[in-house]
Formats: structure tokens, C-alpha cells, sequence
């Protein structure tokens, strides 16, 4: 398995692929008037304390205040211990140091945290942690307890007052003390910058995380990444300084790319990206998927479509749901899809094809870098899968509200809004005495007005007794109509 990373950069937008064995698995997007905020610590006011939500929003300089819960100050006190009620944690009035755990998505303010956190190419740091701790994914024995060792003896031997611990990441597997201690006196470094702003009385920024193409080198890079192609000289070169810097063992994989064709034309990311925003996605099989994504959760439902299989039906269903499994769990990375997750199976018969289905979701999710969770398969075939979100979906970040539909994702047919007008025309009859009425409407429903329905616009023509005349207008959308007294 490879893996290459692709950087597009320019001026407005920053953008960034992940792309496996030549498949697009996830994309980030980074434009420059609009900053993603996860991962700032920010000094800031309460503004409000909400003891029934246990909750209070704080004042940070953005244009929305920020929410905290009071589960995010458990933490800041030590590890352990019983919840605070929110009113003995903070008051109104009140300035405290926060970070950014979720952007503002929608009308809701970014979510923040009092425990606070920096990190590293090799660690993280967390001034309120009570003991270090290694990566899951560094699943070794041995290698764990070595680098935890490394960090202790580290500590003791040059941050002996240092409060707070290490978190080791993915990417210190194998790496020596040197690298260690080097992370360990850098994040100390900030970590002092940090608290030296910390006296201030208005709301302000205090630390701000590293640009995308940056990001991509200190979290991003793994073993089995390959290259990472650039097509920027500007940015290739501040990426090359940063790894002269903090991460030398990325340098050899940067490659700067001056093709004329876009680089994400080259390897199809931007058919992709279309992709991602359709509602339907097509299986090889025949089969589709349809993703509904609404505020509180999104659903995915499995078609086999034109899939019909060449034994029986239950074998059909099950490569159906297979091959589902993989298709959504890429799905679900490459649209930055979170929270809930209703995942409708088509359901199967046989127990042993829901454990395979099942385990087979697990499988691909477990390559998500992103925190997931799944549930077992229902009576009914449904799988909820709970995956963590911090940013805004791609079709959040690239699309906008449809002014036609208001997001219902159909519109009135013309039919119906025909039958709106003659309800409209036989009100104003009744309450006022004129002697004509102009429709004003769309092309479409003046269509049908005269053609489908010319013989009821006679019979209400008869009813009233009053003519009824028609009028284009061009600027309405299919539901928009006037109906003019003359």
C-alpha cells in the first residue's frame, strides 16, 4: 500500500489530497479568508453561564461567541474525580484560556475546551495531563514502553519542573532521544510563549496552529507515504524549511511539481471532489449508495440498482453490502463526514453475511484517522457509526443553501403551483371587485397555464367572471408567482 500526497496552492486556497494505491481518501481545504480554527488557544470572556445545559459561552473575538461544556473543564483539574456543577467552574465576567476543538459550522458558535493542548512532530503536549501516554496505533509492547521511557528520563533530566506531560504521536515510532528531547524542548518553548500572553484582559488569539500545508507535514506523513507533490515554488520551499527545521526525515519526499496540467486534473481529484458533493454514488457492481446529510445526522442508504447477482438473491445482497462497506467508509473521509451516521444495509438472511458486512465496515474505518465508532448490524440491517467532527463536511465548505428549494432538495412541481394561482385568484375575487387579474410566473408554469390547464383557466375565467391574463417573468423561480389586481 502507498500512499502520495498532493499540495495545490495558490494565493486564495490551499488545497490538499491524500490519494491511496491511486485512490482520492481524503481532502482538505484551506482557504485563506477563511482559516479553519481547530487547534487555537484563544483568551477569552464568559459571557454567559447556562446552568440548565451545564454549559456557558465564552467571548473569544470571533464573530459568534464559543460554547463550553462543563465536561471540558473535568480535566484542567486533574484526571479523575467527580463533575463540577458549571456554576463553580466558571461566573460571568469571568477570562479564561481556551483552544478550539470544533469550527463554526452553521449558526453554532466553535466549540472550546480548558484543556488545553500543542503539538509536534513526535508529541503532544498537555500542561494538565497526569501521565504520559502513547498512541494506540503504536500497537507494539515493547516499542511502547520504550518511548515512554524515553520521555520520562528526557523529563527528569531537563524539564524537571515541568508541568503537565507527553503524549507520544504515530510518528515517533521508532525515532531515538534526540528527536525526542528536541520536540520536548520546542513544545516547552511555545508552551512559555503561550502562558506569557495569558495576563491579557481582552479577548484575543494567543496561539495559532500551523497553515494546511504545513499540517501535512507534521500529521500527515506516515511510512507508507511515498511523495508529496507540490505545485507551488513559494510553498515547497517554506514545506522544506519547515522540515530543515522539525522534521528532516520528510525532506526526500517532497517533489515540486511544474506541470502545466493542474495537479489535481492529473491524478482526477477534481472528478472526484464532484463526486463527493452528488447525493448517488455508483458501486462497480450496479449498485448505488445515497447519502442524505441533514443537520442532526446524515443516512446512507444501499441499492443493489442493476446489480442482479449469478447464484441467488441472498448472494446478491451480500457482495452488494460488501462492496457498499468499502465504498462508504471512503466515502466518508473524502466528504469529512461526522457525527451520526445511519448506514441502511440492504438486509440479509444469512447471520454470517452480517458478521463478514460488519466486519468488514470495521476493518476499512479502522485506516480513518479520524476517532470512529460502529454498532452492530440491526434486525433491520442498520449500522450506526459515530465519527468525530471537527471541521465542516466538503459540502459545507463548497456549496450554499439552494435559494429555489431552501435545502429541501425539490421543488413544487408546476402542476401544484398552478392550482396555487387559481386558489389565489378565487381569494382576491372575494375580497376585492376588480375587472381583470394578471398572473405574473415562471416559463414553466405560464406553459402550462395555456396548454394543460387552458380549459380550467376558462372554467374559473366563467366562475368569477372576470378574464384572467398572463405574464413571463423571466427572474421567478418555478414556485414564485404574483397574482396583480387590474
Amino acid at each position: 500500500m502507498s500512499d502520495e500526497i498532493l499540495v495545490n496552492a495558490t494565493p486564495m486556497e490551499t488545497r490538499v489530497a491524500i490519494v491511496e494505491n491511486g485512490m482520492l481518501q481524503e481532502v482538505f481545504i484551506e482557504r485563506t479568508q477563511r482559516r479553519g480554527i481547530v487547534g487555537n488557544i484563544y483568551r477569552g470572556k464568559v459571557v454567559r453561564v447556562l446552568p440548565g445545559m451545564q454549559a456557558a459561552f465564552v467571548d473569544i473575538g470571533l464573530e459568534r461567541a464559543s460554547f463550553i461544556h462543563a465536561n471540558d473543564f473535568v480535566r484542567s483539574n486533574g484526571a479523575g474525580g467527580e463533575e463540577k456543577d458549571i456554576r463553580e467552574r466558571v461566573r460571568e465576567g469571568q477570562m479564561v484560556t481556551v483552544q478550539i476543538t470544533k469550527d463554526p459550522i452553521g449558526n453554532k458558535g466553535a466549540r472550546v475546551t480548558a484543556s488545553l493542548s500543542v503539538s509536534s512532530r513526535y508529541l503532544v503536549y498537555m500542561p494538565d495531563l497526569a501521565n504520559s501516554g502513547v498512541s494506540q496505533r503504536i500497537d507494539d509492547d515493547g516499542e511502547r514502553n520504550r518511548l515512554k521511557e524515553i520521555v520520562a528520563a528526557v523529563t527528569s533530566e531537563h524539564f524537571p519542573d515541568l508541568k503537565g506531560d507527553f503524549i507520544v504521536r504515530t510518528a515517533a515510532e521508532g525515532v531515538g532521544e534526540t528527536e525526542i528531547h528536541q520536540d520536548m524542548a520546542f513544545l516547552h518553548r511555545l508552551w512559555l510563549s503561550i502562558t506569557n500572553k495569558q495576563t491579557s484582559k481582552k479577548p484575543e488569539r494567543l496561539y495559532e496552529d500551523l497553515p494546511i500545508s504545513l499540517r501535512v507535514l507534521r500529521d500527515l506523513v506516515r511510512p507508507q507515504v511515498e511523495k508529496i507533490r507540490v505545485d507551488s515554488r513559494e510553498t515547497i520551499g517554506k514545506m522544506q524549511e519547515f522540515c530543515h527545521s522539525f522534521c528532516p526525515e520528510a525532506a526526500p519526499l517532497l517533489e515540486w511539481y511544474p506541470g502545466e496540467r493542474p495537479i489535481f486534473e492529473l491524478y482526477s481529484i477534481e472528478d472526484e471532489v464532484k463526486k463527493a458533493l452528488s447525493r448517488k454514488v455508483d458501486l462497480k457492481s450496479g449498485g448505488y449508495l445515497v447519502f442524505d446529510q441533514t443537520e442532526a445526522m446524515t443516512t446512507i442508504d444501499v441499492n443493489t440498482g442493476a446489480f442482479v447477482g449469478h447464484r441467488n438473491l441472498e448472494e446478491t445482497l451480500f457482495k452488494t453490502n460488501l462492496e457498499a462497506a468499502n465504498a462508504l467508509a471512503r466515502q466518508l473521509r473524502v466528504r469529512n463526514l461526522g457525527g451520526i451516521i445511519i448506514v441502511d444495509f440492504i438486509d440479509m438472511q444469512d447471520p454470517e453475511h452480517k458478521r463478514q458486512v460488519h466486519r468488514t465496515l470495521e476493518r476499512v474505518l479502522n485506516k480513518d484517522h479520524t476517532r470512529t465508532s460502529i454498532s452492530g448490524v440491526t434486525e433491520l440491517g442498520l449500522v450506526q457509526v459515530v465519527r468525530k467532527r471537527t471541521r465542516e463536511s466538503l459540502e459545507h465548505m463548497l456549496c450554499e443553501v439552494c435559494e429555489t428549494c431552501d435545502g429541501r432538495g425539490t421543488i413544487k412541481s408546476a402542476e401544484t403551483v398552478c392550482y396555487e394561482i387559481f386558489r389565489a385568484i378565487l381569494r382576491e375575487a372575494r375580497a376585492y371587485d376588480h375587472d381583470s387579474y394578471l398572473v405574473l410566473a415562471s416559463q414553466s408554469v405560464i406553459d402550462r397555464l395555456l396548454d394543460e390547464e387552458s380549459s380550467n383557466v376558462a372554467d374559473l375565467e366563467d366562475f368569477i367572471g372576470k378574464s384572467i391574463q398572463f405574464q413571463l417573468e423571466s427572474v421567478y423561480t418555478q414556485e414564485q408567482f404574483d397574482v396583480i389586481l387590474l
